[in-house]
């Protein structure tokens, strides 16, 4: 029987195997169902195996220092910094001053960014550079990885694809620093840390292209063929893609890329949508922080499903089968989904 999230946790009870008592984001002691993608809803484990997911409410740059220091053992020499710069004017986008506080503390380090595989914007480096200085990423140097074209990684055990075409000078770094808007995605459900380096990472004009299905020789279309599901494959094979691209770079970095997620304004769109992005329909809740790529993901999802304005959210999720983004990184064995939830003031 096909059942979602949120209907799981109303019918599942307090008798429900797996049941578990957990403290909320509140701080209130909450009875919940496990959730039905293998991992934990907000729980603090006490035996097995569980990845440490930081979190605090606060949004600003001393928090999101506070809990990279938390998690930066593995990063060092030359730093990427992952980022969605963002559409012109995007209402969204991560805000600048944060980002420029966090970037000023972190020696050796750059923005990254590829171009689009869609026409825009960002299309060409040429745009994609006037985009940038409009957006407000002036403050450190920001690399467009694919100006100079892509670099093959290979994909080690993936569902789909045997290699993947990076932006080239994605290895020029020694270490990746993964810092995610949370938010919807037109395709993907929800945009999370693999989203940011499954589809950010790849070349614009192939990398992209592999982690999308496209196959036509044509750049793709405009407008609503895009998702069509002729022309690129969509929901479980386009979350397989991805984490197939994401598993490339994880495992390129090993234990020199850590994540961090920041839930804010979090729109049914992506950053890509720029001033098109429908209006957010719930509160901010906070930045997570893990060196595992599926945990911090998972707690996400989570959250985004134990608040209760979240319905438009949720409906984008699981519209697009957003879900499988989950449980194809689990297959990959990209981390783990069981996680221990730890609150930083």
């Amino acid at each position: 029987m096909d059942m979602n999230r949120r209907d799981f946790f109303k019918l599942a009870g307090a008798a429900a195997v797996g049941a578990l008592t957990f403290k909320g984001i509140d701080g209130g002691s909450i009875a919940r169902a496990q959730a039905p993608v293998v991992g934990s809803t907000l729980v603090k484990r006490t035996s097995g195996s569980a990845a440490k997911v930081y979190f605090t409410k606060k949004i600003d740059a001393a928090h999101l220092l506070k809990l990279y220091g938390m998690i930066n053992e593995g990063i060092y020499g030359t730093v990427g910094i992952k980022l969605h710069t963002g559409e012109p004017d995007g209402p969204n986008i991560l805000p600048r001053d944060m980002v420029k506080a966090f970037q000023a503390e972190i020696p050796n380090s750059a923005i990254v960014e590829c171009n689009t595989l869609y026409d825009g914007a960002r299309y060409t480096t040429e745009g994609h550079r006037a985009t940038i200085a409009r957006n407000g990423w002036t403050f450190c140097p920001v690399d467009i990885m694919d100006e100079e074209g892509g670099v093959d990684f290979p994909v080690n055990g993936g569902h789909h694809l045997k290699t993947v075409t990076m932006g080239k000078n994605l290895a020029n770094y020694d270490s990746l620093i993964v810092l995610t808007h949370f938010k919807g995605h037109a395709m993907g459900g929800f945009g999370g840390s693999l989203k940011n380096i499954a589809i950010g990472c790849a070349s614009g004009h192939v990398g992209k292209r592999q982690v999308h299905g496209y196959e036509l020789a044509q750049m793709p279309p405009a407008g609503d063929s895009w998702f069509n599901g002729k022309d690129m494959p969509l929901k479980d094979r386009f979350m397989e893609l991805m984490a197939d691209s994401g598993k490339a770079t994880c495992d390129h970095f090993g234990k020199r890329i850590i994540f961090l997620n920041v839930m804010r304004r979090m729109s049914v769109d992506c950053d890509c949508a720029g001033i098109r992005a429908a209006e957010p329909t719930m509160k901010d809740i906070g930045i997570l922080a893990s060196t595992d790529i599926l945990a911090i993901d998972q707690a996400c999802v989570d959250m985004v499903y134990a608040a209760p304005d979240s319905a438009d959210l949720i409906e984008r999720i699981e519209s697009r089968h957003g879900l499988r983004q989950l449980s194809a990184m689990a297959e990959s064995k990209m981390g783990n989904p069981n996680y221990e939830l730890i609150t930083v003031s």
